[in-house]
């Protein structure tokens, strides 16, 4: 499935930067391959309007912030969050601006620390409610914002596959003696996604045992994995001695070959019990294994089952793949893939190449 070609996917809310980020002054986005500038606006509020001055295409994102509204680099023009230009510099005082005179604007909010954005006006769904970030008893740690060359639905299967953690997490947490992960206790469907529950038995290297406060060589996770289409997930971590770490990550399409990663915790401990440069540095190992993996994968995840072959851990991502194909279906869309694919072969090629 190809994001950029779905319109549908622009009807979703995607975090897309730390809203620290806009102190900066204007920052430029790429959200399934529409750039994009973000700024803050008079209020302090973020704002986000299509990176092109509608006068001579320069980048808006290249200007300033003046009065609550971004100047464009070029001729000084500035728009508003509306996208409507609020000042051209050379016309007369007394003036009327034509109306014509502005950019596309759209949506955005500000949500757990982070600037939102949906390049739809009606969305599909509302961002994601994660009550424990306004827990008093849980603390927030950021922990990555960083691009990753992998398809967005080929990552977020990752995060709800319990059988390869064994393998590419075997120098974090995982087991190898042991690759057989427990059946899935239950996936519940819902209007965003669903939610999934089992339990994982790992290692507890030394690190972990800092962070954790577990001094057993191995431990069990109990896993609450919640998906919202498309692109993003929880996974809240249940620890046998009262711990929870909750960890958020969203993979947010720049276009079909590329997502920023975007992940932070939060955890119902404190820094002195457990260090937050400690906890990042076990969660950014465990990060990488995956994307070394995940950055050699074929960016253009079937939603079809037939092209790939399945087991029971699977499970999770069929359920999205039927999802997601459904969703295509209900708004008369099919799915867009690569031109220069190779088509899976039918039974009878197979025998003919075995032969």
């Amino acid at each position: 499935m190809l994001t950029t070609q779905q319109p549908v996917l622009r009807r979703f809310w995607y975090p897309v930067m730390p809203i620290e980020q806009l102190l900066n002054g204007p920052q430029a986005f790429t959200l399934l391959r529409q750039p994009l500038v973000l700024w803050l606006d008079a209020n302090g509020q973020p704002a986000v309007l299509a990176d092109r001055c509608c006068h001579r295409s320069a980048q808006l994102s290249l200007g300033i912030v003046e009065n609550g509204c971004v100047r464009c680099p070029y001729h000084g023009w500035e728009f508003d969050s509306q996208g409507s230009c609020t000042k051209v510099p050379q016309l007369d005082a007394d003036t009327a601006i034509p109306k014509t005179y502005r950019v596309p604007a759209f949506q955005c909010a500000e949500r757990y620390g982070y600037v939102w954005v949906c390049l739809d006006e009606d969305p599909l769904q509302p961002i994601p409610s994660i009550p424990e970030f306004t827990d008093p008893s849980f603390r927030f740690i950021q922990e990555f914002y960083e691009t990753w060359k992998v398809g967005g639905l080929r990552a977020i299967e990752n995060s709800f596959d319990s059988a390869h953690g064994h393998f590419v997490h075997a120098s974090s947490w995982g087991d190898q003696s042991n690759p057989q992960p427990p059946p899935i206790d239950e996936v519940t469907e819902t209007e965003f996604g669903f939610v999934m529950k089992h339990w994982l038995e790992v290692l507890n290297p030394d690190l972990q045992k800092k962070n954790l406060g577990i001094g057993e060589e191995k431990t069990i996770r109990t896993n609450t994995r919640t998906w919202y289409m498309p692109f993003a997930r929880t996974l809240k971590i249940d620890y046998p001695n009262g711990l929870t770490h909750l960890i958020f990550t969203a993979y947010t399409p720049i276009d079909d070959q590329t997502s920023q990663v975007i992940q932070f915790c939060l955890r119902n401990d404190t820094e002195a019990e457990a260090k937050a440069a400690d906890i990042i540095a076990f969660d950014r190992q465990v990060t990488l294994e995956d994307r070394v993996i995940l950055e050699g994968t074929d960016y253009d995840a079937p939603l079809s089952l037939a092209e790939e072959q399945h087991m029971a851990s699977d499970r999770p991502g069929i359920i999205m793949r039927h999802r997601l194909a459904r969703l295509l279906k209900e708004h008369g869309e099919t799915e867009q893939r690569r031109s220069d694919r190779v088509a899976p072969a039918t039974p009878a090629k197979v025998e003919a190449t075995r032969v």
